[in-house]
């Protein structure tokens, strides 16, 4: 076996196409670097006043330093891409969902108040009793089911914004 290293991937605290082997400067890292190195503690002489050398380039999210061509994600379209265009794009650079989630959740109020509504009705044609349970029970059960619909698009949506979000920190080839 060889002791290769893995390709390095894009961190948070560390520039994209920096060398993970060398240690950060230490108003960086809040560590300080090896003695003698310049502008850290245990220095003598020259190095002491002496500014860190600065951290290497970042490229842009357009360039093609640092990842070799590894991301082969094609670039999304405009974020007001229409609902056609969204819907029958084959590539999938355009998400639907962002577009579907406001009417789905209109259409589930329409619907659960509707529903509440034929019950009613049938609740009150069968005898007072049940018609009342359903007025009272009715409306705590429209709003516990709207909350569950609610909660489920607000996951949908963010799960796609998320990979929206990866997408364009990603380095591009």
């Amino acid at each position: 076996m060889s002791d290769q290293n893995p390709p390095e991937q894009p961190s948070f605290n560390r520039p994209v196409g920096s060398d993970p082997t060398t240690p950060m400067p230490s108003s960086q890292s809040g560590t300080p670097g090896p003695p003698g190195a310049p502008g850290t503690p245990g220095t003598t002489g020259a190095g002491t006043g002496a500014t860190p050398p600065p951290p290497p380039p970042v490229t842009p999210a357009g360039g093609t330093g640092g990842s070799g061509g590894m991301s082969s994600v094609p670039e999304p379209a405009q974020e007001g891409a229409g609902f056609f265009t969204a819907l029958f794009d084959f590539s999938f650079n355009n998400f639907v969902t962002p577009i579907l989630v406001r009417i789905v959740y209109v259409l589930a109020t329409v619907a659960l108040g509707a529903m509440w509504l034929v019950f009613l009705i049938a609740g009150f044609a069968s005898s007072l009793a049940s018609g009342l349970v359903v007025l009272v029970l009715g409306p705590i059960l429209l709003v516990i089911y709207l909350a569950i619909v609610r909660m489920t698009l607000e996951f949908y949506l963010s799960v796609v914004r998320m990979s929206q979000d990866i997408h364009k920190r990603l380095p591009h080839a």
